[in-house]
């Protein structure tokens, strides 16, 4: 959901969220809808991060543990948690988060690159960090969260090397 503000800036609105203590972002445009935890059914011999499927109004959706995935923790389901439902070639695709904060407008000039610093699933999964009104927030990068089979690709590459 890019727009361009007065300024004439590439503007796009996101929504926040934590995974733990840390507080993230994905494009509003992403995300078809945010649903609070429900029944979710566990799937045998899954990735780790994928915490099972559940039905959503007769579709199933494959739920993934986003701190897992990102390699911050496993969440805990609590009453603040929630699943942003979005969309992977054509799935509905969850992902669990702590708890989802608001929807904030950013500015591409106020989103610099992951820092350095930040390695493994991190860096690999964001695609910025906003640093505006006061605040941090890291920006998933959806298309690689959900880019299972490019990782297993990479995994079957580095033990070949290894």
């Amino acid at each position: 959901m890019s727009a361009t503000n007065e300024t004439g800036a590439d503007a796009s609105l996101v929504i926040t969220f934590l995974l733990g203590d840390s507080v993230f972002g994905i494009d509003a445009g992403d995300v078809q809808e945010v649903v609070k935890v429900d029944q979710i059914t566990p799937v045998h011999h899954a990735p780790p991060y994928v915490i099972g499927i559940r039905n959503l109004r007769g579709r199933i959706v494959t739920v993934i543990d986003l701190g897992a995935r990102m390699e911050v923790a496993s969440l805990e389901i609590t009453p603040n948690s929630r699943i942003l439902i979005v969309d992977c070639s054509d799935e509905s695709v969850g992902l669990l988060v702590d708890c989802v904060n608001d929807t904030i407008t950013t500015d591409t000039k106020d989103i610099a690159p992951p820092p350095p610093s930040l390695q493994g699933a991190r860096s690999r999964y964001l695609r910025g960090v906003y640093r505006g009104g006061g605040r941090l927030v890291s920006l998933i990068d959806l298309k690689a969260i959900l880019n299972v089979e490019n990782e297993a690709e990479a995994r079957v590459d580095e033990s070949a090397h290894a």
